[in-house]
């Protein structure tokens, strides 16, 4: 190890680190990553391939492997006898010691707890309703050591704490990530300017395109510079929304497919403010310590699941009949939780997200 590795001369466990699921899940993991990093002398970060680019993003993480769990992924794989040998080899490769099995509140660690037992791991640590038999070293039960309406990154830190691992005293908790330097060029040129990302990983939690250009259009027009932000299989969105450009007014830029995770995190981390519905960027806006106008479908509870920042402003129906069903397409005509959420009522977030505090 180089003599800047943080991790260098430190005791303690080999400790693998899961969370299989989604970008933004593995964001949130991050104070729990640190809080185990500090009592450990090397952690490996198992992710599914959604993830694995945020892991790639957090502090304290010596090594990322991504593997992608048959009962996560929503791509078919095998679960037989050549995927049990390779992951165990895996596991004998990275020399764990124990292993702590990060979830949501819907998951259980058990069917991977399985598999590092047969990969020989003698301390495994999760949350889970079914009773774990001797699959778990360290169990919380959901309902009575995690609360409901627990925040997704506190679940996480009181998993890693139930573990044994605790974040040190000048770790504040907060949502974090490596320093993203600088963002494109042609977006530091513009100085001030908005994030508008109007991409989200299902139908139901989107705020409609149309209001999303709209916006676009309401900023140009006011001189404040857009710039829209995207995957790479979010190009045509990006596209349509940006056409919200005026001629004569503020510049608007579509970076949609144009940068990386840690060039996204750049790119927020310069914003005044950050229009985002519930997506894993809007957590990398949280950990890069934006303001964050929150369009937030209520399918999930935002108690769980809102952006973990100090400056959020969330908009939305929170009591509409979609509410807690996990939809992936909306199930009440209209999309009313969200539809209802006018381009004015954005701009009005934005203006007391950014008013002097007193």
């Amino acid at each position: 190890m180089s003599s800047t590795d943080p991790h260098e001369g430190r005791s303690g466990p080999r400790v693998l680190v899961a969370r299989l699921d989604s970008f933004g899940d593995v964001l949130v993991a991050g104070p729990a990553v640190r809080a185990i990093a500090a009592g450990a002398s090397h952690v490996t970060m198992l992710c599914g391939p959604h993830g694995a680019p945020a892991a790639e993003l957090l502090p304290g993480i010596d090594r990322v492997r991504v593997w992608a769990a048959p009962w996560v992924t929503e791509t078919p794989g095998a679960l037989d006898d050549t995927a049990l040998v390779a992951f165990r080899a895996m596991v004998e490769e990275e020399g764990i010691d124990e292993a702590v099995v990060l979830t949501s509140f819907h998951q259980s660690p058990l069917p991977l707890a399985v598999l590092l037992r047969l990969a020989g791991v003698g301390r495994v640590s999760g949350a889970s309703v079914d009773h774990p038999g001797s699959l778990l070293d360290v169990r919380l039960r959901p309902g009575e050591d995690l609360p409901e309406d627990i925040p997704e990154p506190e679940r996480a830190l009181r998993i890693a704490a139930a573990a044994g691992f605790l974040l040190p005293p000048e770790d504040d908790g907060r949502l974090g990530v490596l320093p993203p330097g600088a963002p494109p060029d042609d977006v530091a040129a513009l100085g001030r300017y908005v994030v508008v990302h109007p991409g989200a990983s299902v139908e139901a939690r989107s705020w409609p395109a149309a209001q999303h250009r709209a916006l676009v259009t309401a900023y140009a027009e006011r001189g404040v510079p857009v710039v829209v932000t995207g995957s790479p299989g979010e190009r045509a969105l990006t596209a349509a929304v940006a056409a919200g450009a005026v001629a004569g007014a503020a510049p608007v830029l579509d970076l949609g497919g144009r940068t990386t995770p840690a060039g996204l995190a750049a790119v927020l981390a310069g914003a005044e403010v950050v229009v985002v519905g519930n997506t894993g960027p809007a957590h990398l806006a949280a950990a890069v310590g934006a303001r964050i106008v929150s369009l937030f479908s209520p399918v999930v509870p935002a108690a769980k699941w809102a952006p973990s920042a100090e400056h959020v402003e969330l908009l939305g129906d929170q009591s509409a009949a979609c509410r807690l069903t996990r939809a992936r397409d909306c199930p009440v005509p209209g999309h009313p939780c969200l539809t209802s959420v006018s381009v004015d009522d954005v701009l009005a977030a934005h203006e007391r997200l950014t008013a002097p505090r007193t």
